[in-house]
């Protein structure tokens, strides 16, 4: 028999090499229309966090629906203990950062605290520069009716917003440490009047964050808009992570909510150690990695 192919084989074989060259279509881009009626199309969001250029490339590489550049770069980039020390300034950086690697995914930028709460001339101002020196396509803000005005300047100045309820972190000197919120019958009618009036205000989506699952049901429940839920249980229209969570690479605290899918930081650990140790050796380099 011989080992030639046919003519026929020849141009079957020819197309699928063809199919395999070509780049695969990509999804189409993730805009603030499209994340408002993944809602109605009962398709659940999926939002990480990134804040810089791998990162960012990574989560939308993956399929994210929206990448996060949250403020919680200044616990999990910059080592502070809370969200409340990183400027409009690191924020801006970091989100030029991540836009050079997003090409897909929404991008969204967290407002960070005192960037907003002065006034909402000077929110608009500030969001401004997040959309026209850093490429984010919506910012995020914490708080509920006491911004609510603030937001609907935001909306009406042409910036889309994504609120934030609960378990707002730059609150986290009044909670008193991190903290779930919404455990009292009072706070629970509040935080439902909070998501209407960021609804009525212009939101595009809410994140919902440490409060009781069946709160979350709720107020999902009550809005048209998507909520994204973090540690606020399953019945969120999507859910967030931080991206250092879900691989394993910050490894002294887990809240009850992460699960991780990776355990990177004892891998990067062993991988370093490895390097350490052929260096002193003589192991590394060889020839293998050198010039000639």
């Amino acid at each position: 028999m011989s080992s030639h192919p046919s003519g026929a084989g020849q141009a079957k074989n020819a197309e699928k090499a063809k199919s395999a060259a070509e780049p695969k279509e990509r999804e189409a881009k993730v805009t603030v229309p499209a994340v408002r009626a993944m809602k109605a199309q009962g398709r659940r969001i999926a939002m990480v966090t990134a804040y810089d250029y791998v990162t960012g490339r990574l989560v939308d590489e993956a399929g994210a629906d929206i990448a996060l550049v949250g403020d919680s770069l200044a616990m999990v980039v910059l080592g502070h203990e809370t969200t409340l020390p990183v400027t409009v300034d690191e924020m801006l950086h970091h989100t030029r950062a991540v836009r050079r690697g997003v090409k897909r995914a929404l991008l969204v930028a967290d407002m960070p605290f005192g960037s907003f709460q002065g006034s909402p001339a000077e929110a608009v101002n500030n969001a401004a520069r997040f959309l026209k020196e850093a490429g984010a396509e919506a910012v995020k803000l914490e708080g509920g009716i006491r911004i609510a005005e603030t937001v609907r300047q935001l909306t009406q100045a042409g910036i889309p917003v994504m609120g934030h309820l609960g378990l707002t972190p730059q609150s986290v000197l009044q909670y008193g440490g991190f903290k779930v919120q919404g455990r009292e019958e009072a706070q629970r009618r509040a935080l439902v009047e909070d998501a209407r009036a960021l609804e009525e205000a212009g939101v595009f989506s809410i994140v919902l964050e440490g409060i009781p699952a069946d709160l979350a049901r709720v107020i999902t429940e009550t809005v048209s808009v998507p909520t994204i839920g973090i540690g606020a249980g399953p019945h969120c229209d999507g859910q967030v992570l931080v991206v250092h969570d879900l691989l394993g690479l910050v490894e002294d605290f887990q809240p009850k909510f992460v699960k991780r899918y990776a355990e990177l930081a004892k891998e990067a650990r062993r991988a370093i150690e490895a390097y350490c140790r052929e260096v002193r050796e003589g192991l590394f380099p060889t020839d293998e990695h050198s010039y000639h």
